[in-house]
């Protein structure tokens, strides 16, 4: 069973800086992810995409976020990273990671779409 597991949130001063870190783990072996993510919902709105990394390195960020957000991938260790820098209150939100296309043990076994538990990003004024 693969699980999503985020680390890294918390409470930081405007202006500061955060890494947030998800790695898929749970699975005897995965074969590949499509796109590994990162969401975020702030309360009372929907969910949103914060930035997103294909298999093949194609970055895609919020238009809100591009320039002080960096995400990155370790594709060996199944594990991906946000980049937090010159945070705002507004950027205050539960961060999801997600992985898109997951497929397990080889090419043709089904992909699937998965989140992580979510973990509390807090930007103080």
């Amino acid at each position: 069973q693969v699980e999503l597991v985020e680390s890294g949130g918390g409470l930081v001063q405007a202006g500061g800086s955060l890494t947030l870190s998800c790695v898929a783990s749970g699975s005897i072996y995965i074969y590949s992810i499509r796109s590994m993510g990162w969401y975020r919902q702030a309360p009372g709105r929907q969910r949103e995409l914060v930035a997103a990394i294909t298999s093949d390195g194609n970055t895609n960020y919020a238009d809100s976020v591009r320039g002080r957000f960096t995400i990155a991938r370790n594709s060996t260790k199944n594990a991906w990273y946000l980049q937090l820098t010159s945070l705002k209150p507004e950027d205050t939100a539960v961060y999801y990671c997600n992985a898109d296309g997951l497929r397990e043990r080889h090419r043709f076994t089904p992909a699937h779409n998965y989140w992580g538990q979510g973990t509390q990003v807090t930007v103080s004024a």
